[in-house]
């Protein structure tokens, strides 16, 4: 068996860490589940879509990009936050919306909400224009469940593509 992937092995090794390591390691690792379950993927396969919705393995990166940028980047007001109800049409493709420009997005928007969540303590508190004022504790709390609950989403479509399942399968 291959060694753990470093996101497998952070996890692992977060199980008797700190709140802010352990919250950082499971969004670490459900982004990079993503990026694993849609690499391999014509992008005509990666946009098709398989459900009723327009969910499909593009879309769901470049939905994912964009709540990053809906969290954290808001944290410091940052040119990259989308406008309101950007969210909605995040699931619409563009001709441009190729798998790989989509996943450096993905990824551009995941380093900076790595560099932004740096400089906050997990207490601090900021505004949000639908909630009011949110911790940065909720916000990783939330960007895990959102980001793992879209990865079950990816790993039915990748099955329904070419029957690929699992955490890196």
């Amino acid at each position: 068996m291959p060694p753990p992937r470093q996101p497998v092995l952070r996890v692992m090794q977060a199980s008797t860490a700190g709140e802010r390591e352990t919250l950082e390691a499971f969004l670490d690792f459900y982004q990079d589940v993503l990026v694993h379950k849609v690499r391999g993927v014509s992008d005509q396969d990666a946009g098709r879509r398989l459900l009723p919705s327009l969910t499909t393995l593009t879309g769901l990166v470049k939905h994912l990009t964009v709540v990053e940028r809906n969290w954290f980047h808001r944290l410091v007001d940052s040119p990259d936050a989308p406008p309101a109800g950007e969210e909605g049409v995040s699931w619409v493709l563009a001709e441009t919306d190729t798998l790989d420009v989509v996943l450096a997005g993905y990824d551009r928007a995941c380093a900076l909400s790595r560099e932004v969540a740096a400089g906050f303590a997990l207490d601090d508190v900021v505004p949000h224009p639908e909630l009011g004022r949110v911790s940065l504790r909720w916000i990783y709390v939330h960007m895990i469940e959102e980001t793992a609950r879209h990865v079950g989403h990816a790993d039915i479509v990748r099955e329904l593509t070419d029957g690929a399942t699992g955490v890196l399968g």
